[in-house]
């Protein structure tokens, strides 16, 4: 007998296999919400997978065409779980051509991330799937009213959409031990500008990388992604040197960078960047932050002039100056990361998105008879 959920969460991918912000907004909610399981596509599916005391059904993917990931077995697997509820995380075209086959005119609540911004030609071709699906959801939620104002597809379905800011618990984050303290000072020092994330064509690191050059300070790049090989290319043509690309970095070293850094960097450029966990993860350590303003949650999580800088993206001598302001002023620097722990416990706790996402699913739940 297939297993039964109150709430499945469905997105194209997920832990152990790819490790990225929404991935683990997804786990934040199954663990703090009763009752969630998550479905998602993996490269080599593994049997029976519990992340965080969640349970993971994992299909085989396929392939991949512009970053949307295709697996048939998803439509069969949706079709079979018993779920009260559905829970999908937008943008995923084939995950709405799932919900459209295997729905089963169940209760759906979609998380609106992002609008379509790069595949602009594909996003025309996808629209009337994409419309159908957004009609067929009894809420839409948006991550930030910053969002809802600036997105051209959310005007349409402004009767339903719902504002739950992104959030993450400070317990799901491990404490680095003096040792991998050390560990990390030893390869990186301290005090350095550093930037967590997937590397990702929206991400505006080459940016970072041109702003590094011949500064004071180094610039750490921790993660993996597309765009990792051009990036290390550019790096060593423009003699950045102080440039350090760290790699896939576990949780425990994650920690340690974010408590030895002076301040966290997020210069994406591009409104795929809708929010920002990264951003969160530096509030919650007490550092200032630098982003960029492009019109999403990323300037709502960042607040200029308090718990960092906003400046304008794609701005390479915005980004020198306003990581040389970091550098110079740490004692200004140090005030914006305390103001930035204050606004994280605020607003941005995983316990409070959780409560949201329960209350909504409620809500939707009541409204259906179920």
């Amino acid at each position: 007998m297939p297993p039964e959920f109150r709430i499945l969460q469905c997105y194209r991918t997920f832990f152990p296999e790819s490790q990225g912000g929404l991935e683990q907004v997804i786990l934040e909610i199954a663990q703090n919400v009763g009752g969630c399981g998550v479905l998602t596509l993996a490269e080599k599916p593994a049997m029976e997978p519990v992340v965080g005391k969640v349970p993971v059904l994992a299909e085989k993917r396929w392939l991949s065409v512009a970053s949307c990931c295709i697996g048939p077995g998803f439509i069969r697997t949706l079709y079979r779980l018993r779920a009260s509820l559905l829970h999908f995380h937008f943008p995923w075209p084939f995950g709405d051509l799932a919900f459209l086959v295997a729905g089963r005119s169940r209760p759906m609540v979609i998380t609106y991330h992002s609008d379509i911004v790069r595949q602009r030609f594909l996003g025309m071709l996808y629209r009337p799937l994409m419309t159908r699906f957004l009609t067929r959801a009894d809420r839409i939620v948006a991550t930030s009213q910053n969002y809802v104002d600036s997105s051209p597809i959310l005007a349409s379905y402004r009767h339903k959409v719902e504002v739950i800011p992104l959030g993450i618990s400070e317990k799901g984050y491990p404490e680095p031990s003096d040792s991998q303290l050390n560990s990390v000072e030893r390869r990186f020092g301290r005090d350095f500008m550093l930037f967590i994330g997937v590397l990702r064509y929206y991400k505006g690191l080459e940016y970072l990388i041109k702003a590094a050059v011949g500064q004071p300070y180094q610039v750490v790049i921790a993660g993996r992604g597309p765009e990792f090989g051009r990036l290390q290319v550019l790096a060593r043509a423009l003699g950045a040197s102080n440039v350090v690309f760290a790699g896939f970095v576990a949780d425990d070293e994650k920690m340690a960078l974010l408590r030895l850094c002076r301040a966290v960097v997020f210069p994406s450029h591009l409104r795929s960047e809708a929010f920002g966990v990264t951003l969160i993860e530096g509030l919650m350590c007490g550092k200032p932050l630098i982003s960029c303003e492009i019109g999403t949650g990323t300037s709502y999580v960042n607040q200029d002039g308090e718990t960092g800088y906003v400046i304008p993206p794609a701005d390479v001598d915005a980004l020198r100056e306003a990581m040389l302001a970091m550098w110079h002023d740490p004692y200004s620097a140090q005030a914006m990361g305390h103001a930035g722990r204050r606004r994280y416990e605020k607003f941005f706790t995983g316990e409070k998105m959780a409560d949201a996402y329960r209350r909504l699913y409620d809500e939707v739940l009541r409204e259906r008879g179920e």
